[in-house]
C-alpha cells in the first residue's frame, strides 16, 4: 500500500507542486516538464497519479476541493489538467465549466461512471476526454501524451472549410475577419476534417485520430464534441454547412467557398 504523502497537505487556495520532480532540463538548466493539475479528493489516488506522472516526466500539482480548482488553475497555469468528476465543495462539470469560460487548456475527466449521463455532462462542459476508474497508468499517460502532441502538420498553411479560413501554423480560425475561439481539441478535429475535404470520416477513424484511440472506445466522445464544435462555427447548428453529417457513416468537411 502506498503511505501517504505530505506534499498534498496544503493550505486553501494552494496547488501543491510535488518537490521532488524529476524533469527534463533544457540548455540553461530550467525545466520543461509539462505542468498537470491533478484535482482530485481522493488521497491514495492523487499519490498514485503523481507517481505516474512524475515517472513519465511530468511536473504534477494537486488540488482536493472543487472549489479551490479555479484558483489552482490561475496559480500553476498547467499544461492540462486531470479533473475528477465527484469533488467536494464543487463537482467537476462545475469546475470543468470554470476553467473553460477563460482557457482552453485541455482537460480529462476521471470518473467512476462510464455508463451514465454524468459522462456526456461532462463532455459537453468542456471536457477533452475521461479516464474511467480504476485505470491503467499506462492508459493515463498515453491519453495525457495525446492531449499535449503537436498538431499535425499540414503543407497547407491556410486550410478552407465552407466560409471558414484555418491558418494551421497558428492554431486561428476565422469567418472574415472574425476570430472563433476553439480549444486545442476542436482545432485539432476541425482540421482533421479539413485536410481531407473528400474524406468521410467514420466516429472510429476520429477516434484514432484525433484522440489517439487505437481500440474500440466510447463514440459519445465524438458525438459530443461534434455538437461544441458545430455550436462554435455553424451559422445555423441546425442545418451545418462546416462539420456536415453522411448518415449512418460519420462526419466530412463542408465544401469550401
Amino acid at each position: 500500500m502506498l503511505a501517504y504523502s505530505t506534499t498534498l497537505v496544503r493550505k486553501p487556495h494552494q496547488a501543491v507542486r510535488s518537490p521532488d520532480a524529476q524533469a527534463p532540463l533544457n540548455e540553461d538548466g530550467t525545466m520543461n516538464a509539462p505542468r498537470i493539475l491533478v484535482v482530485d479528493d481522493d488521497v491514495a489516488l492523487a499519490e498514485m497519479i503523481g507517481i505516474v506522472l512524475r515517472g513519465d516526466g511530468f511536473d504534477p500539482s494537486f488540488c482536493a476541493d472543487g472549489s479551490e480548482a479555479l484558483q489552482a488553475f490561475r496559480d500553476t497555469k498547467p499544461d492540462l489538467v486531470l479533473l475528477d468528476l465527484m469533488l467536494p465543495g464543487r463537482n467537476g462539470i462545475e469546475v470543468c465549466e470554470e476553467i473553460r469560460a477563460e482557457s482552453g487548456v485541455p482537460i480529462i475527466m476521471l470518473t467512476a461512471k462510464s455508463d451514465t449521463t454524468d459522462v456526456v455532462r461532462g463532455l459537453e462542459s468542456g471536457a477533452d476526454d475521461y479516464v474511467v476508474k480504476p485505470f491503467n497508468p499506462k492508459e493515463l499517460v498515453a491519453r495525457i501524451r495525446t492531449r499535449l502532441r503537436p498538431t499535425p502538420e499540414s503543407t497547407a498553411e491556410t486550410l478552407r472549410v465552407g466560409d471558414l479560413s484555418l491558418d494551421v501554423a497558428g492554431h486561428e480560425v476565422r469567418r472574415g475577419d472574425t476570430i472563433i475561439n476553439l480549444t486545442p481539441l476542436e482545432f485539432e478535429l476541425l482540421l482533421a476534417l479539413a485536410m481531407k475535404p473528400q474524406q468521410v470520416f467514420t466516429r472510429e477513424m476520429l477516434l484514432e485520430q484525433v484522440w489517439g484511440y487505437h481500440y474500440k472506445a466510447d463514440t459519445r466522445l465524438v458525438n459530443v464534441h461534434v455538437q461544441r464544435l458545430r455550436a462554435k462555427v455553424e451559422l445555423d447548428p441546425d442545418n451545418p454547412a462546416i462539420v456536415m453529417t453522411v448518415r449512418g457513416v460519420g462526419y466530412r468537411a463542408g465544401a469550401g467557398r
